[in-house]
């Protein structure tokens, strides 16, 4: 079943209604949104999901010391990094934290070099992130053979099992698609959606029960 990661979740309920619909992840945004959330509400947040959820937090830009940090510290499993990154620093984050998935941009040149990142997954995206606009699904052909794609931007129920048949990636994430407003999921789209990414292709995702560290202790 293909992996599924339900992002610029704002609430312990959303997180929960992910998780219950089936959803993989669940991705917190650090960086300027209107999806954005305080380190310490994802700390509480995430205290309260299954260990086998990979949490992960979205940063664009930042600095690779604080993204670790921020992960450290509020408990999340995995990295996001949405910016201009270098690989040196995609490498240096990943060395300290378990998942580390890099973003491009459809379109970005930068594309055809991201196995020099060393992520766990490559992202890809619409060229304005979050703002739930279709790109041309062919442009993620640009991401290197070998490397587990993630495919964002515009997806929703209508369209993801389309996409997932198109491009066969490893993965899909959604956010705006299953919003009833800006950071509020809407549970029925959430099921949807979820339902038709599974149902749709094939995939090698294996939850892990590695994490930073053993927050039940911590509960």
């Amino acid at each position: 079943m293909t992996f599924v990661k339900v992002c610029g979740t704002t609430s312990e309920e959303d997180a929960l209604l992910a998780v219950a619909m089936g959803a993989d992840a669940v991705g917190f945004v650090f960086a300027p949104s209107p999806r954005q959330i305080a380190a310490q509400l994802v700390r509480d947040i995430v205290r309260r999901l299954p260990p086998e959820v990979l949490t992960v937090g979205v940063f664009r830009d930042e600095a690779p010391e604080r993204v670790v940090e921020i992960v450290s510290s509020s408990g999340l499993r995995a990295a996001q990094l949405h910016g201009r990154e270098r690989p040196p620093q995609t490498q240096w984050v990943k060395a300290r934290v378990p998942v580390v998935i890099k973003a491009f941009a459809a379109g970005d040149p930068g594309i055809a070099r991201a196995g020099e990142h060393g992520a766990d997954m490559v992202l890809v995206d619409s060229a304005n992130p979050g703002t739930g606009k279709v790109f041309d699904w062919s442009l993620a052909e640009d991401v290197p053979s070998g490397l587990r794609l993630v495919l964002a931007g515009g997806l929703h129920p209508g369209n993801v099992a389309e996409a997932i048949a198109l491009v066969h990636p490893f993965g899909v994430d959604v956010a705006t698609g299953v919003e009833s407003e800006p950071g509020r999921k809407d549970p029925r789209l959430v099921r949807a959606f979820i339902s038709s990414a599974k149902a749709a292709g094939p995939s090698g995702w294996e939850a892990d029960d590695d994490a930073p560290y053993d927050w039940q202790d911590d509960a």
